[in-house]
C-alpha cells in the first residue's frame, strides 16, 4: 500500500493520503485549492501546481503549466520525473515523499512485555494534567474531521489530530476488526511523524486484544535503549482504544516512546510508565467516542436518506433506529393499494417530437405530483410502471385508516392536475387512480441483483385493475368494496363523497366486485350535488332489479356533465332497455 506524505514547516501542516489506487488514466491535482488533495498552508504552491499518476511503485510527477513555482526533485528543479519509495519533492516550504505503508505484525515486540486494560469509564474518571493543550486540540476536533466525505479522509484527519494532540506518539494508525466467523485485523489508515522506510508496523496481537474485548489495552516493552538518565527511557509503548459504533470494530492504534516524557525516579517502570500515558490514552478515547459518534450519525443519515426515497416523515420517525434490514424484512399485513396513471402522454408524445427532454421534464414532474401526495399522507412508494406511480399505506408500520389515507393523496392529485390550468408543465394531462384493501405482503423485495420496497399480492393487482377500469367507466377515481365501505363509514362528506358506480366482471376476473367513485366535497371542484348522486344509486338499484326503463329515466336526470353515467346509459341502451333473461346483475368488462 503506498502512501503521499505532504509535510509543511509546522507540525501541524500535514498529511498522509493512500495513492495505490491511482492510475495514468485518473491523475489527481495537488494544489493550495485541490479538494481532498490540498495543501492551504503553503502560499508558494499554485491553486493547482502539481498532476500525479502512479505508474506501478512509483509516482509520475508533473509540473502543471499555469504553476507559480518549480518543483525540486533530487536537489534539481524538474518539470516531470518519477518517484519510487522513500524519495521526495518540494514545492515551496512543503515536502511530498512516497513511503509503503506497514501492515500488521503479527509477532509481539521483542523483550519483557506488560499490558494494562482500561476501560471507558475509568478512563474517564482522571482529569488531564495538561487540560488546555488537550482541549485546544478537542475543540476543533469536531471542524477537522466534519468536512470529511468519505470514511478514508476521515481517518486521514483522525490520524492528524492524534499526532498534534500526542506529542510523544511516533505513529498512529485507524485499525478495523471485521465481524465473521473468521475475524481478520486490517489498517485502515497509518501515519507516523517522520515517515521513514523503517516504520513499525501495528502490533496485531495488541489490536486484536483491544478490540475483542472493547476495552483500551496499553503495551509497554523494553526498547532495546540504553538510557543514561532513567530507566523509562528505553521503554516503548503502544495502545489501541476501540471505536464504539455500530458499525464494525474499529480502533484507534498509537505508539511512542517513553524517552523524555518522564524525569523522576524510576521505581516500578511499567507501572508509572502506564500513568504518564494515561492522558494520552484518555485523550484518544474522547477522540474514538467523537468518531464513534460520528460514524453512527452518518449510518443514521444513509439509512434515513434510503428510506426517505420511499417513506413520509411520519413512517420516519415510527422506525425510530432500526436497523434497515429488520424495518425493510417483507411480511403480510392490512394495507391499501393506490395506482395512479398519467393520462395524455402519448398525445403530448406526438406533438414533442422535437422537445423530448422538455416532455421528459413534464412527466418527471406530474410523477412528481403523484409522489409527493402519497408521502405528504404518510404513504410508501412502492414502484413505477411507465407513467404510472404506486403507492400504498399500512407498512411499515400498521395505518388502521390507510383507505382513508389513500383516498385523501389521491384526491389531492385529482384536485393538483384538475387545477393546473392550460399553460403549465401538467397542461393537458391527466390522470386515473385505483384503490383497494385488504390483505398483502409488503416490504423489500427482489433478487440479490436487485432489490426493491414495494407491495404484492391480489390487492395490489385490483389497484391496478381499478386505474385502468376508470378509461372504461369514465371516472377519475375507482375504489373496491373495502375501501369503499371505509369512507362511507369514517370519512365526512365535507372531505370526500363516494357512489357506486356498478357491479362488475373485468376480464380475466372471475369473482364480479361493485366499484365506487370518489369525488370531491360538494362545491366548484365537481358539479355534482348530493341529490345527483343519490339519483345515480337509484338509477343503479333499478338496473340490478331489472328495471331498466326505470334506470334509464333516472340516468337522464343527472346532469349531463357527469361522464361517468354514460357507461350505464350506453350499456342500457345497447340491450334495447330491457333485462336480458339471465341477468345477474354484472356487467363483463372486455379487455381495455
Amino acid at each position: 500500500m503506498l502512501d503521499l506524505v505532504v509535510q509543511g514547516s509546522r507540525n501541524e501542516d500535514r498529511w498522509r493520503r493512500p495513492v495505490s489506487d491511482l492510475d495514468a488514466s485518473h491523475p489527481i491535482v495537488l494544489g493550495r485549492d485541490a479538494g481532498t488533495w490540498s495543501i492551504p498552508w503553503d502560499d508558494r504552491i499554485s491553486r493547482q501546481h502539481v498532476r500525479m499518476t502512479r505508474e506501478g511503485k512509483q509516482l509520475r510527477i508533473r509540473r502543471i503549466a499555469a504553476a507559480r513555482n518549480p518543483i525540486f526533485f533530487k536537489g534539481q528543479q524538474s518539470e516531470e520525473f518519477l518517484i519510487s519509495v522513500g524519495e521526495h519533492f518540494v514545492v515551496g516550504a512543503t515536502t511530498f515523499t512516497l513511503v509503503d505503508r506497514p501492515q500488521l505484525d503479527s509477532p509481539d515486540p521483542e523483550g519483557e512485555l506488560t499490558q494494562h486494560a482500561f476501560d471507558a469509564q475509568q478512563l474517564r474518571r482522571n482529569p488531564f494534567r495538561d487540560a488546555g493543550q488537550r482541549i485546544e486540540v478537542l475543540r476543533r476536533l469536531p471542524e477537522l474531521i466534519s468536512g470529511s466525505n468519505s470514511d478514508q479522509e476521515l481517518w486521514v484527519r483522525v490520524a492528524t489530530v492524534l499526532l498534534q494532540g500526542i506529542p510523544s506518539a511516533s505513529a498512529v494508525a485507524v485499525v478495523g476488526l471485521n465481524r465473521s466467523d473468521t475475524p481478520e485485523i486490517s489498517v485502515q489508515h497509518f501515519d507516523s511523524r517522520v515517515p521513514t522506510s523503517q516504520e513499525r508496523a501495528p502490533s496485531a496481537s495488541l489490536v486484536r486484544k483491544s478490540l475483542e474485548s472493547g476495552e483500551s489495552i496499553l503495551h509497554l516493552w523494553n526498547g532495546g535503549r540504553e538510557s543514561q538518565f532513567t530507566q523509562l527511557d528505553g521503554i516503548d509503548w503502544a495502545f489501541c482504544v476501540p471505536v464504539i459504533s455500530g458499525t464494525d470494530g474499529l480502533g484507534l492504534y498509537v505508539a511512542g516512546a517513553m524517552a523524555g516524557l518522564f524525569n523522576g525516579p524510576a521505581g516500578n517502570a511499567a507501572s508509572q510508565a502506564a500513568d504518564v500515558l494515561q492522558d494520552d490514552l484518555k485523550f484518544s478515547e474522547l477522540v474514538a467516542t467523537t468518531i464513534g459518534n460520528l460514524r453512527d450519525m452518518r449510518a443514521l443519515q444513509r439509512r434515513q436518506a434510503g428510506l426517505q426515497q420511499f417513506f413520509a416523515p411520519v413512517v420516519m420517525n415510527a422506525l425510530g433506529n432500526k436497523e434497515t434490514e429488520d424495518a425493510l424484512a417483507p411480511r403480510e399485513t392490512e394495507l391499501s393499494a393506490l395506482f395512479c396513471d398519467l393520462r395524455g402522454f402519448s398525445r403530448q408524445s406526438e406533438k414533442a417530437q422535437g422537445r423530448l427532454l422538455e416532455l421528459l421534464e413534464r412527466v418527471s414532474e406530474a410523477l412528481g405530483v403523484m409522489t409527493r401526495h402519497i408521502l405528504d399522507s404518510g404513504g410508501v412508494i412502492g414502484d413505477f410502471h411507465g407513467d404510472a406511480a404506486m403507492g400504498f399505506w399500512g407498512w411499515p408500520i400498521a395505518q388502521v385508516d390507510a383507505p382513508g389515507r389513500a383516498c385523501a393523496a389521491a384526491l389531492a392529485i385529482l384536485e393538483e392536475f384538475t387545477s393546473a390550468g392550460s399553460d403549465g408543465r401538467l397542461a393537458d394531462f391527466r390522470c386515473g387512480i385505483g384503490i383497494s384493501s385488504g390483505r398483502a405482503v409488503a416490504g423489500r423485495i427482489g433478487t440479490v441483483d436487485q432489490v426493491k420496497v414495494t407491495a404484492f399480492g391480489p390487492v395490489v393487482n385490483l389497484a391496478s385493475r381499478l386505474e385502468g377500469m376508470t378509461k372504461q367507466l369514465s371516472a377519475e377515481i375507482l375504489v373496491d368494496e373495502i375501501s369503499a365501505q371505509y369512507i362511507r363509514d369514517f370519512v365526512p362528506p365535507t372531505t370526500c363523497r363516494i357512489r357506486r358506480l356498478a357491479r362488475v366482471r373485468p376480464a380475466g376476473i372471475a369473482t364480479p366486485l361493485v366499484v365506487s367513485q370518489i369525488l370531491p366535497p360538494e362545491g366548484p371542484l365537481c358539479g355534482l350535488s348530493d341529490a345527483d348522486i343519490a339519483t345515480y344509486e337509484e338509477a343503479l338499484d333499478a338496473l340490478l332489479d331489472k328495471r331498466w326503463g326505470d334506470a334509464f329515466e333516472r340516468l337522464h336526470a343527472v346532469p349531463a356533465a357527469d361522464r361517468a353515467k354514460d357507461f350505464l346509459t350506453v350499456y342500457i341502451a345497447q340491450h334495447g332497455r330491457v333485462a336480458p333473461s339471465d341477468w345477474n346483475g354484472v356487467i363483463d368488462l372486455p379487455k381495455y
